[in-house]
């Protein structure tokens, strides 16, 4: 059985201030710090930002509509807690200090300039700004792994490397420098951008999410079965190396595509039965009793849901948006804010219980996958009721977390210890 890495901050002295002495700014003294809080309201400001575009006060933007919003829930709001997360966790990982400070602000405003830029007529400046955060998180990340010789850590860094390649396709398509006819580029480079954030979501669940529910409930016993972890981190690569070779057979052999859709859909399958076996070893039902931990499962499900419709889509039998929502809205949501309260909580010192408000946001995110996915397969003409309703839900939710963490993730933390 693989050895879990802890992603707890060492126990250190602590130092709490003293009495009357007024709360130190904070933000930059760790990576979840600024990540957190940026995604958090990207997640919440993004649905007004498209009913602008819809409306037309934003008709001038380099990105707009449907392309708009998967770009920026991929390379926005999701890489924005991945870094976040890796940032903070490979510090613990390497005992080297990750971007923070100065360097951290600068990484920061990248991601920033990044998601204004889309917005804007200035087309080369937010192709390079999107290519280049993934790869600026990568060096952060990978000079404190290198610094402390934590090699079995190194493949993060080539995943973020990933996500940059996936932005490249996507902004070479929008800018007319890739084409082909028939073949969905662009559609190409955000599906292989999910790809890699279902092996991200794959190899961390697989580390904290027994972790944190044997320490958090008693007598859970869930349990990790070496062989069925190698299958849940293999259906995402094996799906990312069909997704990266359907454009390529579009072009060379449009007579094969019948054939990969098949191999897809077989592949989507075997890595929902897979990774509902991992969930079910992880006993979910022994958590009810303890909201940081069952968010954490209730997330996972999604990802097996979403394999399961993925692979009625590759065969034309849905179309492709609910499986697409289940990873999105329900995996990524769902895990990332359940990892952004329960790591917020523990590296600003607080206890480790989640509250109401976290209780409310995760029951907002849920139900925001399961309106989204759900509704419309049962009522087809739910469709355009579904994504309003989806799109409140998980506004509310991210709002909601930014109003109850912005003061801690801005704060020095509660026991006078760093980070």
């Amino acid at each position: 059985m693989a050895t879990l890495i802890p992603i707890a901050e060492p126990v250190l002295p602590s130092r709490r201030p003293a009495p009357g002495t007024p709360p130190a700014f904070a933000l930059w003294a760790l990576g979840f710090r600024p990540f957190y809080l940026a995604a958090a309201l990207l997640a919440a400001l993004s649905v007004p930002l498209w009913a602008l575009q819809a409306t037309g006060w934003l008709q001038h933007a380099y990105l707009r509509g449907p392309v708009w919003h998967a770009h920026e829930m991929l390379f926005g709001f999701a890489l924005a807690v991945v870094t976040g997360f890796l940032f903070t966790a490979g510090q613990n990982w390497s005992g080297q200090p990750t971007p923070k400070g100065r360097t951290l602000m600068a990484v920061a405003a990248l991601w920033l300039a990044a998601r204004v830029l889309v917005l804007t007529p200035w087309t080369l400046a937010a192709a390079l700004a999107n290519v280049a955060f993934p790869l600026v998180a990568a060096w952060g990340l990978g000079r404190a792994l290198h610094a402390g010789g934590n090699r079995r850590n190194y493949f993060f860094v080539a995943l973020l490397a990933l996500f940059s390649a996936a932005a490249g396709l996507v902004h070479a398509v929008q800018l007319g420098w890739l084409a082909a006819p028939g073949v969905a580029w662009q559609s190409a480079g955000l599906q292989a951008g999910l790809d890699v954030l279902l092996l991200i979501m794959a190899v961390m669940a697989g580390r904290v999410v027994p972790m944190f529910t044997n320490n958090g409930v008693p007598g859970a016993d869930a349990q990790r079965l070496p062989w069925l972890e190698q299958l849940a981190i293999a259906t995402p690569l094996v799906l990312l190396a069909l997704d990266a070779l359907g454009p390529v057979l579009g072009t060379l052999w449009p007579p094969a595509a019948p054939a990969l859709a098949v191999l897809l859909a077989l592949a989507a399958l075997g890595g929902a039965v897979v990774h509902g076996l991992r969930l079910w070893h992880w006993h979910p039902g022994a958590t009810r009793g303890n909201p940081l931990v069952w968010v954490l499962h209730a997330a996972y499900a999604f990802i097996p849901l979403h394999l399961l419709l993925r692979a009625a889509a590759a065969m034309g039998w849905l179309p492709a948006s609910p499986a697409t929502h289940a990873l999105t809205v329900g995996a990524v949501g769902a895990l990332c804010l359940g990892m952004m309260t329960r790591t917020a909580r523990g590296h600003t010192g607080r206890p480790l219980q989640a509250d109401r408000c976290d209780v409310a946001c995760y029951g907002l995110v849920i139900a925001a996958g399961l309106v989204r996915v759900l509704l419309p397969l049962a009522w087809p003409a739910s469709h355009a009721t579904a994504i309003l309703l989806s799109a409140l839900l998980w506004s509310a939710a991210f709002g909601l977390y930014a109003l109850h963490y912005a003061p801690w993730l801005t704060r020095a933390r509660a026991d006078g210890r760093p980070g």
